[in-house]
């Protein structure tokens, strides 16, 4: 569901496209599921069938990885997954940093996937005092004040922001002082950040006005079909589904 921008250059320096790079972890997903069940190897087709993409677009994806599979014999699972663990970083560890212990930061940090994926949390901050020494997933939560020396002990360079919209861009130019190059944003506002400074924003209300859209457009293309179709199931449609009797009235219930 995450949606965002950034602010490198159209491609990596190994030419992979950022299109590509925002796939990768959608194949990982489904090749973790897939060796968790022991699966030697995979096509093309049933891989991107996993992932929700076409087996074209996957095809052409790994070709940047170097990666071409064999024929009549598929992707070799295991090795595809340490190749784009290797590939997004995540065969090293990374210390993150949760900024703002509200209802939404105190469940991503007792969220288990991030250890498993190579994301380990270094420290719980927020600015209220009254926060400060209680355990959230087995962590103490740091004062604000502590933020720049947590990130230099740690050597963070991902942090994120789950503050209110007003505190966010103060927090994320802390962030970005004190060495952090990379921030995933779930305040609902956009940040400004220098060059060389990567923003992933996630904003949950977003992700569900485009799903009212489409809830919308698919009530009206319903809409669309019940008046283009032929007189009687149209004034079908306009009765609630009931069906004419035999005389012509609309029964007050459907015969079975």
């Amino acid at each position: 569901m995450a949606t965002g921008r950034t602010h490198r250059p159209a491609t990596r320096s190994r030419g992979i496209p950022e299109a590509t790079v925002a796939r990768l972890p959608l194949y990982l997903r489904a090749l973790t599921a897939l060796s968790e069940r022991s699966v030697p190897t995979v096509s093309s087709e049933e891989l991107a069938a996993a992932a929700g993409v076409n087996s074209a677009k996957l095809r052409k994806d790994f070709s940047y990885l170097g990666s071409y599979g064999t024929r009549g014999v598929g992707y070799d699972v295991e090795y595809l997954v340490y190749q784009i663990s290797r590939e997004l970083g995540l065969t090293q560890d990374w210390p993150v940093v949760i900024v703002g212990m509200g209802n939404l930061g105190a469940a991503l940090a007792g969220y288990g996937g991030f250890a498993s994926r190579g994301f380990r949390i270094a420290a719980l901050i927020d600015a209220d005092v009254q926060l400060t020494g209680r355990l959230i997933a087995g962590l103490p939560v740091r004062h604000a004040d502590e933020l720049e020396g947590i990130v230099e002990d740690n050597q963070v360079s991902i942090g994120v922001i789950t503050t209110p919209a007003g505190a966010a861009q103060e927090v994320c130019d802390r962030l970005v002082a004190a060495g952090v190059t990379s921030i995933l944003n779930f305040a609902p506002t956009v940040l400004t950040v220098p060059d060389g400074v990567d923003v992933r924003k996630v904003d949950l209300s977003i992700e569900l006005q485009i799903l009212a859209f489409h809830e919308q457009r698919k009530a009206g293309e319903e809409l669309e079909s019940s008046l283009t179709a032929p007189p009687v199931a149209a004034k079908a449609v306009r009765d609630g589904g009931r069906r004419p009797g035999p005389d012509g009235d609309v029964p007050a219930v459907m015969p079975a």
